[in-house]
């Protein structure tokens, strides 16, 4: 399972925008005229539980693990 580091990375690389930077990293993308949301743990080394992972790949990025890999 990927690390909060490595959702970072992949999010500062591929145009995501820190939007806002609380209790976690708040991270959103425009795409197709509506915004995408995510978000990062400060915790960056802790690993990604597989439930929460699966809904980040779905629904927060709209990626496979293949794309996400890729990248």
């Amino acid at each position: 399972m990927p690390r909060f580091r490595d959702l970072k990375r992949y999010l500062d690389r591929n145009g995501w925008e820190c939007w806002k930077n609380t209790h976690h990293m708040f991270y959103r993308k425009l795409e197709d005229g509506q915004y995408r949301h995510t978000y990062v743990s400060h915790s960056l080394g802790k690993e990604i539980p597989p439930s929460v992972w699966k809904k980040i790949l779905k629904k927060d990025l709209g990626i496979s693990q293949e794309e996400f890999n890729q990248k």
